[in-house]
């Protein structure tokens, strides 16, 4: 290591850094998966910086998946030793989500896909991460659980904001390496121009490898920061504060963040939580009052963040306000909102029908994300399927059935999502069920109509998949009392690693005897 360092080559140091980040990460999910979920929380949202910096090997992309692989064998384990409890989902929502898997695992085998390994990237991008449902259901055992998760990602939403303020301030420069791999140089260095003022406007990538994945994550987590907000209020326990700070960095960050789409989002989805809300609040208690409450103060933060934000910086928020009014304000030449919206994925979608196996499809993963790492694998240049529309990359990867199945599927899940927010409604749980409901409805039926990219990015998968299982959970813990506290089950350590125990029949009480 002396001679590396002497003779500049750090790239071992790093690598050796990041091998024992995974083996602590590999032993702590061993040890309780509970604390090895909060490594793979935080590697998932950071693994795109690390790639940055270590040259984009192929194997970094992966090492989220290992570690997911690796909790859901440790929570298999736990079930089948019946130290969790048992997930069986609803019929109505298996049954279609089978019926979608079933066809993706055909298309793999799919003649006119140019390798197998094509379609199992593409299997990966699509289904990998459905078992986090499972996850998601056998973290929250209580309040306290839910409310460590709440505060924990509001507190990582406040530094990938950050960082992406100040990239957009300072430059792509900042947090971002001075030699990028060639496939991320066009990503890390994207720049818009408003049609009419002409000003131009770098995007920020944050800790990502580019400003989309930035901006759909701005998306998901002010989604998760706006329900978290409401049912801390409500139930009157946690940390607030760091909630509370997150909307107003999320607020900011996607001002700055160049991105029209995350701004129509954000802007949308804090007027549809507030009416939701205001609906489900008890009028014949002070709830209303918790929820006028709640929303004066996510207003007074919103409108703090933004108004710092433009007394510091009224030029790089100048140029993004032009960009924004220019291109979706109705009443400019300019404006993009429904071309962009409604005409241009209308469009993409005719010329999927003019592919030649518009019927059975070319295979998936043939018109996915990661196809570079593949072609690279292989050494091909094949670039895949393109077309900006997400039904018509399901035809063109799957066959006319697949956007058939994928409303299915989608609705099925949505429908039984509301069916638990109805039943929570007038309850603390409320707000972050309603939060969770709609965010799987933007990202199943608009944004997958503008792409398959927003569902296929693993941050937005991961979550919503693991979003859903705990949205499963709230209804059990609604009804259990605040106090009520589950008892850890006894510790046994063997080879220096700590695993419970539990017999597996539970003791059955004594038989009623007289004599006795």
């Amino acid at each position: 290591m002396a001679g590396r360092i002497l003779t500049g080559d750090l790239g071992f140091l790093e690598t050796a850094a990041i091998g024992l980040a995974g083996a602590a990460a590999t032993f702590s999910i061993l040890r309780n998966w509970r604390l090895g979920f909060c490594f793979f929380n935080v590697w998932l949202l950071f693994e795109d910086f690390v790639r940055k910096y270590m040259g984009n090997g192929t194997a970094l992309f992966f090492g989220k998946d290992a570690l997911a692989a690796l909790i859901y064998i440790c929570l298999f384990s736990a079930v089948s030793r019946h130290k969790e409890r048992r997930f069986r989902p609803p019929f109505l929502l298996w049954f279609p989500v089978s019926l979608f898997v079933w066809l993706g695992a055909l298309q793999i085998f799919n003649p006119s896909s140019p390798s197998i390994l094509y379609g199992l990237l593409g299997f990966k991008l699509d289904f990998f991460y459905v078992p986090m449902m499972f996850v998601g259901y056998a973290l929250l055992r209580n309040r306290e659980d839910l409310q460590k998760f709440l505060v924990g990602n509001a507190v990582l939403a406040i530094v990938i904001s950050a960082v992406g303020m100040m990239q957009a301030v300072l430059g792509n420069s900042f947090f971002n390496p001075g030699t990028l791999a060639p496939e991320l140089v066009d990503m890390a260095n994207l720049e818009k121009v408003a049609p009419i003022s002409g000003q131009v406007l770098s995007l920020p990538n944050s800790v990502f490898v580019s400003p989309g994945r930035f901006a759909l994550y701005l998306m998901l987590s002010a989604t998760l920061s706006i329900g978290a907000v409401g049912y801390l209020l409500l139930s009157g326990k946690g940390q607030r504060k760091p909630v509370f700070a997150s909307i107003g960095a999320i607020a900011a960050a996607t001002l700055f963040s160049g991105s029209r789409t995350a701004v129509v989002y954000v802007a949308f989805t804090a007027l549809v939580l507030t009416m939701g809300l205001m609906w489900g609040a008890s009028w014949r208690s002070r709830m209303v009052h918790k929820v006028v409450k709640i929303l004066g103060w996510s207003s007074a933060i919103i409108v703090a963040g933004v108004s710092l934000a433009v007394m510091l910086y009224p030029a790089e928020v100048g140029s993004r306000v032009s960009f924004y009014l220019e291109t979706l304000s109705p009443f400019s030449s300019a404006s993009a909102l429904h071309y962009r919206g409604v005409s241009y994925p209308m469009e993409n979608l005719a010329t999927a029908f003019q592919d030649p196996n518009w019927m059975l499809g070319n295979g998936i993963g043939t018109a996915s994300l990661g196809l570079q790492y593949v072609a690279k694998l292989l050494h091909s240049s094949y670039r895949g399927i393109w077309t900006e529309s997400g039904w018509g990359e399901l035809i063109l990867e799957m066959g006319i059935l697949a956007p058939v199945l994928w409303i299915f599927w989608s609705g099925c899940l949505l429908y039984t999502c509301w069916n638990i927010a109805r039943r929570l409604r007038q309850t603390p749980f409320f707000p972050i069920a309603f939060a969770i409901t709609w965010f799987a409805f933007m990202l199943l039926i608009p944004l997958t109509f503008g792409g398959t990219s927003a569902y296929q990015n693993y941050i937005n998968n991961a979550f919503l998949w693991l979003l859903v299982g705990m949205l499963f959970r709230l209804p059990d813990i609604a009804a259990t009392p605040d106090d009520a506290v589950q008892a850890a089950p006894a510790q046994r350590r063997f080879g220096g690693l700590r695993f419970g125990r539990m017999p597996r029949r539970m003791p059955q009480p004594l038989p009623h005897h007289p004599v006795a």
